[in-house]
């Protein structure tokens, strides 16, 4: 068992990446993922890339997935690649303000490949990347039973550790 931990696209999301690390309990490896462009501008993030490097760590063993941002569209990659190994998936601040509708496309592929009481979303209601109100309507476009749980938030910050683990150990 294996708890990956995918950030958000810029460094600040170093803080909420390691906080994360840090309050995840349970059994298994703990694993963050840090991004190389976050200490050499010229590497080249590609979010299929980094779901191929993400299923070599993982290997055979069965895998809980906290993303935030745009480590929702890097963890859909990575549900696609293998469905039948993820035993549960925490979506954080999922940024439909800012990408297109193939990665859409691909995040709600990724999500109904997944039992829906297997999934959860935290949502910023007024997240400035896409706010609760866009994300239930983007769920509802497929008729899953997704559960999102709306925070009274004007930012893109989830530091909700307690709820996280509450959930993955539910």
């Amino acid at each position: 068992m294996v708890t990956i931990i995918i950030p958000g696209y810029s460094p600040s999301n170093k803080l909420w990446l390691e906080g994360t690390a840090k309050s995840i309990r349970g059994e298994g490896e703990v694993r963050p993922i840090y991004w190389n462009h976050w200490t050499d501008p010229e590497a080249r993030f590609d979010p299929g890339e980094k779901a191929n490097l993400l299923e070599g760590i993982t290997g055979k063993r069965v895998v809980d997935i906290i993303a935030k941002s745009i480590g929702t569209l890097v963890a859909s990659h990575l549900i696609m690649k293998s469905p039948e190994k993820i035993r549960k998936v925490i979506f954080c601040g999922v940024p439909l303000n800012d990408i297109g509708e193939d990665e859409k496309e691909m995040i709600k592929a990724a999500l109904r490949k997944l039992n829906p009481e297997n999934i959860i979303c935290f949502q910023n209601d007024e997240d400035p990347h896409g706010g609760t109100e866009m994300l239930k309507g983007f769920l509802s476009e497929f008729g899953t039973d997704i559960q999102v749980i709306e925070k009274a938030r004007d930012d893109h910050e989830y530091f909700y550790q307690d709820e996280f683990n509450k959930f993955l150990l539910g």
